[in-house]
């Protein structure tokens, strides 16, 4: 089957996702140097505005990061108006080293749901938003090669459609996916951090980027000190603040971070189907 535009597709708060499902992008194209690529990022709340315009002969690419073992719900609402017509797609997920849980079972059922083709599917580690300790520096340059080697391999099955048996992918499916992972302190008792915010410290210098990082447009762009819209962790704010005037503090979420780095040091795999 001819394809004529490949899109990357993404929810990136921190980068890690755009990173993946961008390269990945770039890999397909050099494969495929016909190919015209388009970019739909719906990290802020503008870009989820309107929904991808991906047609029959297009393929997407669409990549999401984990959050407790499933996507981040309060997308769910946005990703289920997206319609197609057939055209081919890749869900990918990148999770912080510790689980995908059922994401990608997730986001695979999602697309394929909306009327997409999935024809194959990944999960890939970044560096966990919540710290620099857990896969530093992922997607890193062996992860970087496995993506290019799993692009030849997507192109090979657009290219030889009659050999693709089809995909099975991991884990608990509909209705609720195995619910959401309840996050445990230092002394692995369940924590609950659900409505923990940052906090401003006076290091602030008012440049409101953290109002303007932010996906769910919690925080107040007059007065970015305050969050007044449900936070979901992502910790964008907290990376993109040029002065580190913006932390997560609560003692919940601090304990949890510290069970995160205690009990998974060791490199995670990427998975690929």
């Amino acid at each position: 089957m001819k394809i004529e535009k490949v899109h990357a597709v993404y929810f990136s708060p921190t980068g890690t996702t755009k990173t993946v499902i961008t390269h990945l992008v770039k890999c397909i194209t050099t494969l495929l140097p016909e190919v015209v690529t388009e970019v739909k990022d719906f990290t802020l709340p503008s870009g989820r505005k309107k929904v991808p315009d991906i047609r029959e002969s297009e393929l997407a690419i669409v990549g999401l990061p984990v959050y407790a073992g499933r996507l981040p719900n309060l997308l769910l609402n946005y990703l289920t108006t997206w319609q197609s017509n057939g055209a081919w797609a890749v869900p990918v997920v990148v999770y912080g080293n510790r689980s995908y849980g059922n994401a990608l079972v997730e986001l695979y059922d999602i697309l394929r749901y909306r009327g997409f083709h999935p024809i194959a599917a990944a999960a890939f580690v970044g560096q966990h938003s919540f710290t620099t300790r857990l896969a530093t520096g992922r997607p890193d340059r062996e992860d970087l090669e496995k993506a290019e080697q799993f692009s030849a391999e997507i192109v090979r099955r657009i290219l030889q459609p009659g050999e693709f048996t089809g995909i099975k992918i991991p884990g608990q499916g509909a209705p609720d996916y195995g619910g959401y992972y309840k996050p445990k302190g230092r002394d692995e008792e369940v924590v609950n951090f659900l409505k923990a915010k940052p906090v401003t410290t006076d290091a602030c210098i008012d440049c409101r980027r953290c109002a303007k990082v932010c996906p769910m447009g919690a925080i107040r762009l007059d007065h970015p000190s305050e969050v007044s819209g449900i936070c979901i962790k992502c910790n964008a704010c907290v990376k993109q603040c040029p002065v580190h005037a913006k932390q997560l503090t609560d003692e919940a979420y601090l304990s949890h971070v510290g069970f995160l780095e205690n009990r998974y040091t060791s490199r995670a795999r990427i998975e690929l189907f």
